[in-house]
């Protein structure tokens, strides 16, 4: 431990951490072109051979050229994502517009019973088919 000092320590882990920044923003402009759909494909595979073989000034020019669009891909994603996970969770929940969930059809049931329109046989065997 003598022979490596406390500031050597320091670069030692700021260039590890930058080189994982860098691994990282690869990895995202990669995803980014494979996500992007007004580009096609030869736009496509412009830009992977850019990125790929000559990555520091590949990923530099991309983020210059199309990092507006890409952070507009970002939000737009995250919006759908969110929309997505509340109609699961409207649809498990049973509360999505159109079926009002068993509770509704029991309480339904139960007053057409009680005026008389259906009889104790037909409630139950249509609460059987619900509760089933």
């Amino acid at each position: 431990m003598d022979d490596y000092p406390l500031l050597n320590l320091f670069w030692t882990m700021l260039w590890f951490f930058l080189w994982v920044m860098w691994f990282f923003l690869l990895f995202k402009v990669i995803t980014d072109i494979f996500r992007d759909h007004s580009l096609h494909g030869w736009g496509k595979a412009g830009w992977l051979i850019l990125v790929l073989l000559v990555p520091f000034i590949g990923v530099f020019v991309y983020v210059i050229a199309r990092g507006r669009s890409m952070h507009e891909r970002d939000a737009r994603q995250v919006k759908e994502n969110e929309a997505a996970f509340r109609s699961y969770v409207r649809q498990a929940a049973g509360s999505g517009s159109g079926s009002g969930g068993s509770a509704d059809e029991l309480s339904k049931l139960s007053a057409l019973k009680d005026k008389g329109d259906i009889s104790q046989e037909e409630f139950d065997r249509a609460k059987a088919r619900i509760l089933a």
